[in-house]
């Protein structure tokens, strides 16, 4: 069997009829110039299309039972494939539509939230074999019971990453619309630069810590199996384009790759609470069973066997983070807990650092000369994250930009 790749498309690369016949025009030009290679396309909703539906839903009944609500969007997915295989075998290319359950991309069964569980390469090979392009829709699986499930966040891009998997196909393209991934976000940094190459891992970081071109979930799913990763524009493909792969694959190391900030997040801090590992364990269990992520916990001030514990949760479910850590007092024994949503988190990422001295010297040193104070830090082989007033973020990123890569 000849080699393959899989070309996902964004909703807005197939966000209109014209847009979908440029895609369907920019895949026919590449099986032109490759024709010893196999293409698998997944295409997303049309852009909107995905809200529309789960609007119609809620004008229906107030809370839609689940299994439904995953089989009214589902259709999204599969009107897209549909349009885009028609526009390709309407300029020659053989091309069949396929749902999740056609090809057996099979999940749990965890609606809205599903995870993959395996992939049958078969139905796919057959048609490449056939020289026939199967487009897929992307973001659904179909469950052990036979329901139709969808993949959360991101779903396209992992039904993308988990078909390259499953074929060994030579690279994973995801089609946006920008230009693949920037030193940071070209809105905030204008000096912001275009990656050529980034591992798995450095990628993985940016797309938790802030960086919007790929989902953190698709990035795992591709570091875990080993695919490489191209993410460019439909809009623009030869504006440039970023590869994700191994790292002993990069050609160069960087000390910092990227430079990013979230403003979605809000610091909980646990008052003198009983310096013991046992409340900490009661604490996060509890806010994990609310289904709240934590993140960046630091232990400070420990005096008289009692110490303030700090973490990171998402400002949207910040209120009910603190409405737990209160009711917990009693249990606990601390002395109540505090919430400051006028928070930032900066960080860096780049696989350089683990060879190079004094770069958390060097960022404090930036942000000190800004006058920003650093709430708390934290770092690891690759990255570092400061938590700063909100109000300065885009200050520190166009500072730590300036100094870690503009510079070199």
């Amino acid at each position: 069997m000849k080699s393959s790749v899989v070309k996902k498309f964004g909703g807005t690369s197939v966000g209109s009829i014209g847009r979908i016949r440029a895609t369907a025009l920019l895949c026919a030009e590449f099986l032109k110039l490759n024709p010893n290679e196999g293409l698998v396309i997944v295409a997303s909703a049309m852009s909107g299309e995905t809200n529309r539906l789960l609007a119609l839903a809620k004008s229906c009944v107030a809370n839609p039972a689940l299994r439904e609500l995953d089989a009214l969007v589902a259709t999204a997915e599969q009107q897209s494939c549909a349009l885009l295989a028609m526009a390709l075998c309407d300029i020659g290319v053989p091309a069949v539509s396929l749902s999740a359950a056609q090809i057996g991309l099979h999940t749990d069964a965890h609606h809205l939230e599903a995870r993959i569980e395996s992939v049958n390469p078969a139905p796919l090979l057959d048609y490449l074999q056939r020289g026939i392009v199967p487009v897929v829709a992307g973001f659904q699986g179909i469950s052990e019971a036979g329901d139709v499930t969808t993949l959360g966040r991101g779903g396209s891009d992992i039904t993308a990453v988990a078909l390259a998997a499953a074929l060994h196909s030579t690279a994973c393209y995801i089609y946006t619309d920008v230009a693949g991934v920037f030193s940071s976000d070209p809105r905030i940094v204008k000096n912001a630069r275009l990656i050529k190459q980034i591992s798995h891992l450095e990628m993985l970081e940016l797309a938790s810590l802030g960086a919007k071109v790929l989902h953190p979930r698709s990035v795992e799913f591709a570091y875990r199996y080993d695919v490489p990763l191209v993410t460019l524009s439909s809009f623009a493909p030869e504006s440039g384009e970023t590869w994700v792969v191994k790292e002993d694959k990069l050609m160069e190391q960087p000390i910092v790759s990227g430079v990013t900030s979230r403003i979605d997040e809000a610091k909980l801090t646990i008052l003198a609470m009983p310096h013991h590992t046992k409340g900490l364990a009661v604490l996060f269990e509890k806010l994990g069973n609310a289904g709240i992520l934590v993140d960046m916990i630091t232990q400070s001030g420990i005096e008289n066997q009692r110490a303030t514990v700090s973490c990171l949760v998402a400002d949207y479910n910040s209120e009910n983070a603190l409405k737990i850590a209160q009711q917990l007092v009693p249990e606990l024994g601390h002395l109540g807990a505090a919430l400051d949503r006028d928070v930032a988190r900066v960080s860096m990422v780049g696989v350089g650092m683990r060879t190079s001295l004094n770069v958390a010297a060097q960022t404090l040193a930036v942000l000190s000369a800004l006058s920003i104070t650093v709430d708390t830090f934290t770092s690891s082989d690759i990255k570092i994250s400061c938590v700063i007033p909100r109000k300065y973020a885009d200050m520190a990123v166009r500072a730590l930009h300036q100094r870690f890569i503009e510079v070199n």
